[in-house]
C-alpha cells in the first residue's frame, strides 16, 4: 500500500522532502500540499509535478480524508499547532525542528501523544541516522572503549546572516547536538554552562561567536560543545568521545584524498545539506517505514520535549553566565529507551 502523505509547509526544507518522497524514497507519495503562499504551493504542485490538492487552509489539510500521514514543514511556531491537529485526528505527522518554540509546547504534544495511547509523531532529528554516528553509537554500546567519561564536539559554520543571534546558537545550532549526543549516551542532562572565549572578527556586532556549551549528564559524562558560526573554512562537525579506555571519533564524511599542485588534502564541505543529506533520506523513509510496520522508531515527542528542556537551560546560561540546572522530570513508560 502507497502512504498518502499531505506536507504543510512548502518552503526549502518542505520542497526537498517533496523531491525525496517523489524521487528517492519508497512507498509513499504526495497527495495534498499547503502553504501560507498558496502560490508557492501551487507552483510546487508543478515543479514536482504532483498529482496533488492544494488546500489554502492548514487544518482542511489535516482534515483531508485522502491525507493519512502529515509532514509539517512550516514557520516553527505553527509547528505544535499543527501536530495537535494531526494527533486529533489520529494521523502520523513527521515534524521538523522544533517541535514547538517552547518546551512547554512540546509538553503538551507529549500529553495529547500519550492520551491517544498511540505513537504518532517523529521529530526531524536526522542525525541518529547518519551513518557516521550509527558507527560511533556501535563502538561505545559495545563496550571496546569502555564507559564513556568525556565528549569533546564541534559545531562549526561558514557563516550566518546578519539575522541570526547569539541565542539562535542554541536553538538553531547545538540543538541538533543536544538531541544527539543524548541518543548517543543513551543519557540525560542534568546541567548547563556557557562560555564565551575571545569574540571572533567575522562575527555580527550583536553576535557572541564563537562560544563553548558545558554540559553534564546523570551519569557524570562531562560534554564540551564547540559553536562557532563565522569560521569561514567549512562547514564542520566533530565528536570524540573519550572512554575509560579508549577514544572514539565521528567518522569525517568521504572524500578523495587528492594529490595535486604540491598539495595532498581532501575537500571540506561548505553545505550542511549535503553533510548530512543520505540521513535526510534515511529519516523519512523510516517515518514511512515505521507506519507500515505499525510502529514509529525515530526521534519522538520526548525527544524534542528533552531538546527543549536543555536548550532553555543553555540560553538561560548564556545571560547569567552560570550553571544552570535541567530538569525534565521522569521519562514516561510510554517512550521507551
Amino acid at each position: 500500500m502507497t502512504l498518502q502523505i499531505g506536507v504543510i509547509g512548502t518552503g526549502a526544507i518542505g520542497q526537498d522532502h517533496i523531491r525525496r518522497i517523489t524521487q528517492a524514497l519508497s512507498g509513499a507519495r504526495v497527495v495534498a500540499v499547503n502553504d501560507i503562499n498558496p502560490q508557492q504551493a501551487r507552483d510546487t504542485v508543478t515543479r514536482y509535478q504532483l498529482d496533488a490538492i492544494v488546500h489554502t487552509d492548514a487544518h482542511a489539510l489535516v482534515a483531508d480524508p485522502a491525507v493519512q500521514a502529515l509532514l509539517v514543514t512550516s514557520w516553527g511556531p505553527t509547528h505544535e499547532e499543527f501536530v495537535l491537529a494531526a494527533i486529533a485526528k489520529g494521523k502520523p505527522v513527521f515534524c521538523e525542528k522544533p517541535l514547538a518554540v517552547t518546551a512547554e509546547g512540546c509538553r503538551r504534544i507529549v500529553d495529547a501523544e500519550i492520551a491517544h495511547g498511540k505513537r504518532l509523531v517523529q521529530v526531524g532529528f536526522m542525525r541518529p541516522y547518519d551513518a557516521g554516528y550509527r558507527a560511533l553509537k556501535d563502538v561505545i554500546s559495545s563496550g571496546k572503549i569502555g564507559a564513556p567519561l568525556m565528549l569533546h564536539c564541534a559545531h562549526r559554520n561558514p557563516s550566518v546572516g546578519d539575522s541570526y543571534t547569539t541565542p539562535m546558537a542554541i536553538t538553531d545550532t547545538l540543538i541538533h547536538e543536544l538531541d544527539v549526543l543524548r541518543w548517543l549516551l543513551d543519557d540525560d542532562y542534568v546541567s548547563a554552562q556557557v562560555v564565551f572565549p575571545r569574540k571572533s572578527s567575522h562575527a555580527s556586532s550583536h553576535l557572541a561567536d564563537p562560544q563553548i556549551v558545558l554540559l553534564e549528564t546523570t551519569r557524570g559524562v562531562r560534554i564540551d560543545v564547540e559553536i562557532f558560526v563565522n569560521c569561514q573554512y567549512g562547514y564542520d562537525i566533530q565528536c570524540s568521545v573519550v572512554g575509560e579506555s579508549g577514544v572514539a571519533n565521528l567518522p569525517e564524511p568521504a572524500s578523495v584524498l587528492l594529490r595535486s599542485e604540491a598539495r595532498l588534502g581532501t575537500t571540506i564541505l561548505t553545505d550542511w545539506k549535503q553533510r548530512f543529506i543520505d540521513a535526510y533520506d534515511v529519516e523519512l523513509q523510516g517515518f514511512i517505514n515505521g507506519i507500515r510496520d505499525g510502529a514509529l522508531t525515530g526521534p519522538s515527542a520526548w525527544d524534542g520535549y528533552a531538546a527543549a528542556v536543555a536548550a532553555d537551560a543553555c540560553v538561560k546560561a548564556q545571560e547569567t553566565r552560570e550553571v544552570e540546572a535541567i530538569s525534565m522530570g521522569a521519562r514516561p513508560a510510554f517512550y521507551p529507551r
